[in-house]
Protein backbone atom coordinates (compact mmCIF):
# COMPACT_ATOMS: atom_id res chain seq x y z
CA UNK A 1 0.00 0.00 0.00
CA UNK A 2 1.29 2.98 -0.96
CA UNK A 3 2.18 5.56 1.95
CA UNK A 4 -0.35 8.39 0.66
CA UNK A 5 -3.29 5.64 0.96
CA UNK A 6 -1.98 4.40 4.27
CA UNK A 7 -2.01 7.90 5.79
CA UNK A 8 -5.24 8.46 4.41
CA UNK A 9 -6.64 5.25 5.53
CA UNK A 10 -5.38 5.66 9.01
CA UNK A 11 -7.42 9.22 9.24
CA UNK A 12 -10.14 7.62 8.72
CA UNK A 13 -8.74 4.37 11.01
CA UNK A 14 -8.33 7.45 13.99
CA UNK A 15 -11.18 9.15 13.24
CA UNK A 16 -13.66 6.08 13.87
CA UNK A 17 -11.27 5.22 17.21
CA UNK A 18 -12.66 8.85 18.40
CA UNK A 19 -16.10 8.57 17.52
CA UNK A 20 -16.81 4.92 18.66
CA UNK A 21 -15.41 6.05 22.05
CA UNK A 22 -17.59 9.06 21.82
CA UNK A 23 -20.53 8.77 20.72
CA UNK A 24 -21.04 5.12 21.52
CA UNK A 25 -19.39 4.45 24.28
CA UNK A 26 -19.68 8.13 26.13
CA UNK A 27 -22.69 10.06 24.58
CA UNK A 28 -25.34 7.27 24.09
CA UNK A 29 -23.34 5.04 27.08
CA UNK A 30 -23.30 1.91 25.66
CA UNK A 31 -20.07 1.07 27.93
CA UNK A 32 -21.14 2.56 31.47
CA UNK A 33 -17.84 1.68 32.48
CA UNK A 34 -16.89 5.41 31.22
CA UNK A 35 -19.06 7.36 33.13
CA UNK A 36 -18.08 5.17 36.20
CA UNK A 37 -14.45 5.67 35.64
CA UNK A 38 -15.65 9.52 35.50
CA UNK A 39 -17.58 8.87 38.99
CA UNK A 40 -14.52 7.80 40.51
CA UNK A 41 -11.99 10.58 38.99
CA UNK A 42 -14.33 13.65 39.13
CA UNK A 43 -16.85 12.59 41.32
CA UNK A 44 -20.87 11.43 41.31
CA UNK A 45 -22.69 14.30 41.20
CA UNK A 46 -22.50 15.09 37.39
CA UNK A 47 -20.76 11.84 36.02
CA UNK A 48 -22.98 11.48 33.55
CA UNK A 49 -23.16 15.23 32.36
CA UNK A 50 -19.28 15.04 32.75
CA UNK A 51 -19.37 11.76 30.57
CA UNK A 52 -21.07 13.53 27.98
CA UNK A 53 -19.11 16.50 27.89
CA UNK A 54 -16.15 14.21 27.22
CA UNK A 55 -17.90 12.33 24.51
CA UNK A 56 -18.84 15.08 22.45
CA UNK A 57 -14.94 16.62 22.86
CA UNK A 58 -14.45 13.36 21.53
CA UNK A 59 -17.15 13.30 18.44
CA UNK A 60 -15.50 17.00 17.55
CA UNK A 61 -12.10 15.05 17.85
CA UNK A 62 -13.38 12.80 15.22
CA UNK A 63 -14.20 16.16 12.85
CA UNK A 64 -10.86 17.84 13.30
CA UNK A 65 -9.03 14.87 12.99
CA UNK A 66 -11.02 14.39 9.26
CA UNK A 67 -11.64 17.79 8.38
CA UNK A 68 -6.89 17.63 8.43
CA UNK A 69 -7.59 21.39 9.67
CA UNK A 70 -3.65 22.20 11.52
CA UNK A 71 -2.75 18.42 10.99
CA UNK A 72 0.05 19.00 13.13
CA UNK A 73 -1.65 20.90 16.14
CA UNK A 74 -3.99 18.13 15.91
CA UNK A 75 -1.85 15.77 16.49
CA UNK A 76 -0.29 17.12 18.99
CA UNK A 77 -3.63 17.81 21.51
CA UNK A 78 -3.99 14.08 20.66
CA UNK A 79 -0.93 12.88 22.18
CA UNK A 80 -1.78 14.95 25.35
CA UNK A 81 -5.95 13.99 25.39
CA UNK A 82 -4.30 10.47 24.86
CA UNK A 83 -1.50 10.31 27.41
CA UNK A 84 -3.30 12.37 29.82
CA UNK A 85 -6.18 10.00 29.75
CA UNK A 86 -4.84 7.13 30.28
CA UNK A 87 -2.32 8.24 32.78
CA UNK A 88 -4.87 9.47 35.22
CA UNK A 89 -6.99 6.11 34.45
CA UNK A 90 -3.84 4.24 34.93
CA UNK A 91 -3.06 5.52 38.42
CA UNK A 92 -6.87 6.45 39.85
CA UNK A 93 -8.43 3.45 38.90
CA UNK A 94 -7.40 0.86 36.86
CA UNK A 95 -10.09 -1.72 38.26
CA UNK A 96 -12.43 -0.37 35.85
CA UNK A 97 -10.06 -0.33 33.06
CA UNK A 98 -11.07 -2.88 30.06
CA UNK A 99 -7.99 -4.65 30.80
CA UNK A 100 -6.59 -3.27 33.99
CA UNK A 101 -2.69 -2.29 33.24
CA UNK A 102 -2.62 -3.27 30.06
CA UNK A 103 -4.67 -0.63 28.67
CA UNK A 104 -1.70 1.52 28.99
CA UNK A 105 -0.37 -0.41 26.28
CA UNK A 106 -3.19 -0.09 23.63
CA UNK A 107 -3.09 3.96 24.41
CA UNK A 108 0.86 4.09 23.59
CA UNK A 109 -0.20 1.69 20.39
CA UNK A 110 -2.69 4.42 19.63
CA UNK A 111 -0.11 7.44 20.36
CA UNK A 112 2.39 5.60 18.24
CA UNK A 113 0.27 5.18 15.02
CA UNK A 114 -1.13 8.79 14.95
CA UNK A 115 2.81 9.93 15.30
CA UNK A 116 3.60 7.60 12.65
CA UNK A 117 0.68 8.56 10.46
CA UNK A 118 1.47 12.39 10.68
CA UNK A 119 5.22 12.53 11.40
CA UNK A 120 6.19 9.67 9.26
CA UNK A 121 3.58 8.97 6.38
CA UNK A 122 2.66 12.48 6.08
CA UNK A 123 6.17 13.49 4.40
CA UNK A 124 5.67 16.65 2.43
Amino acid sequence: MKSATLHKFLIYIIAAVWLVNGLFCKVLNFVPRHEQIVAKILGDSYSRQLTVLIGLSEIIMTFWVLSEYKKRGNVIAQIIVIATMNTMEFILVPNLLLWGYFNATFALLFIGIIYYNEFYLNKK
